[in-house]
């Protein structure tokens, strides 16, 4: 025990030292000390204290397939002794890659064929927008350089995605923006719906893309940009009238739509993307994280055939990065879907986790005293803390409140986002009913005791 305690101040000196952590506070981080975690398995984490804890993120919304499967660290393995690396510009290629492109085009719909790769999420976001911005130069149409995003996004943290995503603490610390970006407002029933019924409230948020579309005149719009559901924004989903109505205005003003899949995609709603879930046809779709189960970082921009064929007649796309298609991680992606596939994981998270993690929140939350809503689909979900529900009274110290419950959590042993005053729960896509139940038990435990110190 006390060789686990030196070890644990050992590291928490050293990160101190010389670590500085993304989203964080680091003087009042380095004064606490990091949790240092050491090991996985399954849907477990293991500290450098020996502390067993469930991880009801996946990590950080990645981890689809669990922890520890061998076909992945076997298949970075093999192309690591087989070609570690090659790049994929001067005219050349691997089998890595041109498998896992050929296994996406089978996995998504049927328009999608041409795939570009990087290496996260938020160069997804910048090379969805290069892309975009190249598509429409390519057509003559110059002019058309707006992307419409909307408030309380998350689209990564480059200057592109942070500008986009809208949300206003990470713009005050970054003065410089891309330009012609502009956004409208999210979809948010429970905060901002006020007396309007829920679906009269998702067609008038709707409705507020095709105005600020006529504002800046459909002739000068390249884009608009939305998650199918608010991830880092709390899990928010928009009530069933929203995304037909936005796909019907992008159509109607020739207005491509960008769907960002980098959280809601390879399962975690039940289908393989969550546009299929709400049931909306994007023209080009952002991937990361549940690609390689966060195995290995990589991301990815699928185009439909409309912007993919028109690229390719179009001369050079000087786009790129030194990983892009990076054959390790293009093999453990590929691994990765094959799992997903075979195991028959995706249609599990549909067809019985899914609706069983949804049931019992419901069951053990729906009348807690501080929860306004829970709202998800399929092994996501996000619990919005509320002093009524009936009114939908939101507390006046919401963030607080729930950095509370969240530090309840990690005492109790379970990883629960705070989002705002959203709790938000993501766990791992092979998650048992066992480990379901006690996901949710040990979330009830840590509302019941963020309750009793209110």
């Amino acid at each position: 025990m006390n060789d686990r305690i030196d070890s644990t101040a050992h590291y928490r000196a050293l990160d101190a030292a010389h670590h500085l952590h993304p989203f964080s506070d680091m003087d009042t981080l380095n004064r606490a000390g990091s949790r240092v975690i050491v090991k996985a398995e399954g849907v477990y984490l293991w500290d450098s204290e020996g502390s067993r804890i469930i991880d009801g993120m996946a990590g950080l919304w990645c981890v689809n397939v669990g922890y520890g499967r061998r076909e992945l660290v076997d298949a970075a393995s093999r192309q690591m002794q087989e070609l570690p690396y090659y790049n994929t510009f001067f005219k050349t290629t691997h089998p890595p890659v041109i498998e896992l492109s050929a296994m996406l085009a089978n996995i998504l719909p049927a328009r999608f064929n041409r795939f570009l790769y990087c290496n996260s999420g938020s160069e997804a976001i910048d090379t969805a927008l290069r892309a975009v911005h190249r598509y429409w130069a390519l057509q003559g149409q110059t002019k058309k350089r707006y992307v419409i995003a909307r408030t309380n996004a998350y689209h990564g943290s480059t200057i592109a995605g942070a500008t986009l995503g809208g949300m206003s603490y990470m713009h005050e610390q970054m003065p410089s923006k891309i330009a012609h970006v502009v956004h409208i407002d999210q979809p948010y029933w429970f905060g901002e719906g006020g007396a309007m019924n829920k679906e009269a409230f998702g067609l008038a948020r709707a409705r507020q893309l095709e105005a600020k579309i006529l504002e800046l005149g459909a002739d000068n719009v390249a884009a608009f940009i939305g998650e199918p559901f608010q991830g880092a924004g709390g899990v928010i989903f928009p009530p069933s009238a929203y995304w037909p109505e936005v796909e019907r205005i992008c159509r109607k003003h020739d207005v491509l739509l960008i769907a960002d899949e980098v959280i809601g995609g390879f399962g975690r709603t039940g289908e393989w993307f969550a546009h299929e879930h709400f049931g909306f046809e994007p023209a080009v779709i952002t991937m990361a994280k549940g690609l390689t189960s966060g195995y290995v970082p990589m991301g990815a921009v699928a185009l439909s055939d409309r912007i993919a064929e028109t690229i390719v007649q179009g001369g050079e796309f000087a786009h790129g990065f030194t990983y892009s298609g990076h054959p390790v991680a293009a093999a453990v992606a590929l691994a990765n879907l094959k799992l997903l596939r075979d195991e028959g994981i995706v249609a599990r998270v549909k067809k019985d986790a899914g609706p069983y993690f949804q049931r019992r929140l419901h069951d053990a939350l729906g009348d807690h005293p501080i929860v306004g809503e829970i709202a998800g689909a399929g092994l996501v979900a996000g619990i919005q803390l509320a002093e009524d529900r009936a009114t939908r009274k939101r507390f006046i110290n919401g963030d607080d409140i729930a950095d509370m419950c969240r530090d309840c959590c990690f005492a109790g042993g379970l990883v629960m986002r705070a989002s705002h005053d959203r709790m938000v729960l993501s766990p791992p896509l092979v998650v048992t009913h066992q480990e379901i139940d006690e996901i949710v038990d040990k979330a009830k435990a840590a509302l019941d005791a963020t309750a009793r110190a209110l």
